[in-house]
């Protein structure tokens, strides 16, 4: 059988930094190998680096409801080289003998606009490099092996290193009385960060009412589906970090504290440039109270593949 045949296959890729990602214009360069148990006779080696979106969804269902699928591609590239095929010439299939089998190969990916790699519930940006090898009397087999691509941004764009700042307020009403006012000031150092940076939430506190409130920082990543043309779309909000304050209690005027908030590693980059798929990230600080509605303060933070620097602080 082919797999009997074909043993220990590999792609060995030469790094181009120490995360293993590629971007647009990368040169991509390594070697494929793989050991034979017999003679093998093979038309072609081929290679296809290829990039897609895929989008897909499901709505209604059961006895009743009819259910209505949704979805949407993009095809971003699709380039294919030869590594190895027949004579030309002749039209003879090459034989290879038994034994350890190794091919050099360069591709490049092409210049474009195109979104980090991205799996998520109903949807995925991947890009791939596939070796297939072709046989007389065989089924083409394909290795597929996925990159981790990334949309590498413009970090020196001023609004991605300038801080972020918000303010909120109300009142509690019970009957005819109403408590003193309840305020969340909150601000980030800058306003891009990458997977595994500390968020750093300066919030300062005001609790003029009788009941103690409490603070919490999360992370939100909220992922956007579309079918093309945008006519129907799915969202879906998850939770990726928390984070508790101390409480507040209650006729405490001018708390300020600093919340540390980590960004997990691994998660995904944000992507703004896609027809069918948008990933973002919300900062959203939280003040609680016992039978009140949340006061919140949201930050819409942009997670990247390099680091940003903040501005520096200005003195007068």
């Amino acid at each position: 059988m082919f797999q009997q045949t074909i043993k220990n296959f590999s792609v060995n890729f030469n790094a181009l930094n120490e995360r293993n990602t590629v971007s647009r214009g990368d040169l991509i360069t390594g070697h494929i190998s793989f050991d034979l148990t017999k003679e093998t006779k093979v038309y072609a080696i081929t290679m296809t680096l290829k990039g897609k979106v895929n989008v897909h969804w499901s709505t209604g269902g059961g006895k009743k409801r009819s259910r209505r699928n949704f979805s949407a591609k993009l095809e971003l590239f699709k380039l294919t080289s030869v590594l190895l095929q027949e004579n030309s010439v002749t039209g003879e299939t090459a034989k290879l003998q038994p034994g350890t089998h190794m091919y050099p190969f360069s591709c490049q990916i092409p210049q474009g606009d195109f979104p980090s790699t991205f799996h998520g519930a109903h949807g995925h940006a991947t890009y791939s490099l596939t070796v297939g090898i072709n046989r007389p009397w065989h089924i083409s087999k394909d290795f597929v092996t996925e990159l981790n691509f990334v949309n590498r941004i413009d970090t020196s764009n001023p609004e991605l290193s300038a801080p972020l700042s918000g303010h909120n307020t109300m009142t509690l009403c019970c009957l005819w009385c109403a408590s003193g006012p309840i305020t969340v000031t909150a601000s980030t150092e800058k306003k891009a960060f990458i997977p595994g940076e500390t968020v750093k939430v300066i919030c300062n506190f005001s609790n003029h009412s009788s009941r103690t409130a409490t603070p919490t920082v999360k992370l939100q990543q909220e992922v956007v589906y579309y079918t093309h043309s945008r006519v129907s779309k799915r969202k879906v909000i998850k939770n990726l970090a928390y984070v508790t304050g101390q409480p507040v209690p209650a006729n405490t005027s001018d708390l300020r504290t600093e919340i540390m908030l980590p960004i997990p590693l691994p998660t995904s980059l944000s992507i703004s440039n896609c027809s069918i798929l948008e990933v973002d990230y919300i900062v959203e600080v939280t003040m609680s109270l016992t039978a009140a509605p949340d006061l919140q303060v949201l930050f819409p933070i942009v997670l990247c593949d390099t680091p940003v620097n903040a501005n520096p602080p200005c003195y007068l």
